[in-house]
């Protein structure tokens, strides 16, 4: 009868939806595996610097000249700061063999950034460094550990994950204004990302940073095209303020008339924050002229963009290395974070230190 069809689909539905869920989870936990193995097995070929050309006195030796104390104490008051010629030419090359190398062959996570009817192309890819050996020897043989160290104040230092931003020649797209940490899945304040250019960057390109910004509060992360919340929910954190009106000083022109770091709405107009008010306060906005071996140096919560390639001028092949200091902790997301660490919430309970072969201890 029609009763007795009904419970049959249903308990058919739910056996399919079952079987589904478990296929699932069993890919999740082979993915996490996966992960897990790769980590482990490439910090053991580095660790403790077992590999590396320079001894660990060495890279102490370079991390003290780079960070000095008015360094630190302006790392501590701006949230950023920028370091001239930290890494040798020789690593500037080894980045570059890296950075080619990923984009030869990119990952699963490697996502293109620029708009269709952009005439660059704007590719990022994340999580790749124990699959590259050239970002495994920068990571854990250059004096950037150590240099973090300092800058966090921190007896500790751990990789959270690496992220590939290479920008073609001609490319219009823009980062837009946004804090790192809020798309993470940490919390603490003991944090610092190193973005690290292989080429020449000038200053209409470079990454900008809001100065003193990483004091708070967390802002509202949103999806850089569309402006979609999808993770914290709608009304939970303050907007963005509209850095571009409220900025001390215009952003440097570039030959590129489209330009802008606001991020665009599903129209395509800029997008404009309720939050930045006629009694909102001038903000002081940061960056560099950048050459190849320096290095900007921001906290995660440290409101931040970066320009498109202005036409005519080169590529912009960069780096991003974040890591994490003493105090900083697990905190799992109900919603999917950016990068995504598939699994890791069955292996490392909230508020755990992220003691995880996929966070390797690179200092000391």
């Amino acid at each position: 009868n029609t009763t007795s069809i009904t419970t049959a689909r249903t308990a058919m539905n739910a056996a399919t939806s079952a079987a589904a869920a478990a296929t699932s989870a069993a890919a999740i936990r082979a993915t996490a595996a996966a992960a897990r193995e790769a980590a482990a097995a490439a910090t053991a070929r580095w660790r403790p610097l077992n590999n590396c050309k320079n001894s660990k006195e060495v890279l102490e030796q370079r991390a003290q000249a780079a960070a000095s104390k008015h360094i630190i104490e302006s790392y501590q008051r701006d949230g950023a700061v920028c370091l001239r010629q930290v890494l040798s030419a020789e690593e500037v090359a080894l980045l570059r063999e890296g950075i080619e190398a990923n984009l030869a062959q990119p990952s699963p996570r490697a996502i293109v950034a620029s708009t269709s009817d952009d005439p660059g192309r704007f590719v990022e890819d994340f999580c790749t460094w124990a699959h590259n050996r050239c970002y495994q020897e920068l990571i854990f043989c250059s004096p950037l550990a150590a240099v973090a160290a300092r800058l966090m104040q921190s007896r500790t230092v751990r990789l959270f994950h690496d992220h590939m931003l290479t920008k073609e020649a001609g490319t219009r797209t823009a980062t837009p204004w946004h804090q790192d940490q809020p798309y993470y899945n940490v919390a603490g304040r003991q944090n610092v990302s190193f973005w690290i250019p292989a080429d020449r960057v000038p200053r209409a390109s470079t990454v900008e940073i809001v100065a003193g910004s990483h004091r708070g509060p967390w802002l509202m992360p949103r999806s850089f095209r569309d402006l979609q919340a999808k993770w914290f929910p709608e009304g939970s954190l303050q907007e963005l303020p509209d850095v571009d009106r409220l900025r001390r000083t215009p952003r440097p022109l570039t030959s590129t008339a489209s330009e802008s770091v606001s991020a665009p709405t599903a129209s395509g107009s800029s997008a404009r924050s309720p939050a930045a008010g006629p009694d909102s306060q001038p903000l002081d906005v940061i960056g560099w002229e950048l050459e190849p071996g320096d290095v900007v140096c921001f906290h995660m919560l440290a409101l931040h963009a970066a320009g498109g390639v202005a036409s005519g001028g080169g590529r912009r092949r960069a780096f991003s290395l974040r890591v994490l200091g003493d105090d900083m902790r697990h905190a799992p997301r109900p919603w999917r974070t950016s990068p995504e660490f598939p699994g890791l919430s069955d292996e490392l309970p909230a508020d755990a230190p992220l003691d995880h072969p996929l966070f390797p201890l690179i200092y000391p």
